[in-house]
């Protein structure tokens, strides 16, 4: 059991940085604001999705950022995300 839980963490840590090497998804970064800043939190402490759709994305990014938060590592980036009000990114064959 403790290898099993060891090995999970090393994963996950692995995985944290996989959508920083996602080539071509970085879009348009919006302005820090307020409700940016709302957004993220909600996007951390709730679920990855909700603050995309705070800041008003696509329907698309919504969805994705609400599937691929099932993953968890995936809070840190719709955090990020979120926080810099990200406009765009790629949908097809990229997060």
């Amino acid at each position: 059991m403790k290898k099993i839980l060891s090995i999970m963490a090393l994963m996950m840590l692995l995985t944290m940085a996989t959508p920083v090497f996602a080539a071509g998804t970085h879009g348009t970064d919006g302005h820090v604001s307020a409700r940016s800043v709302g957004a993220s939190l909600c996007s951390l402490l709730v679920w990855p999705g909700i603050g995309q759709a705070i800041n008003g994305q696509t329907a698309e990014k919504n969805i994705t950022h609400a599937v691929l938060g099932l993953t968890g590592v995936f809070r840190l980036w719709s955090f990020y995300d979120a926080i810099i009000d990200r406009q765009g990114g790629v949908w097809h064959n990229r997060i």
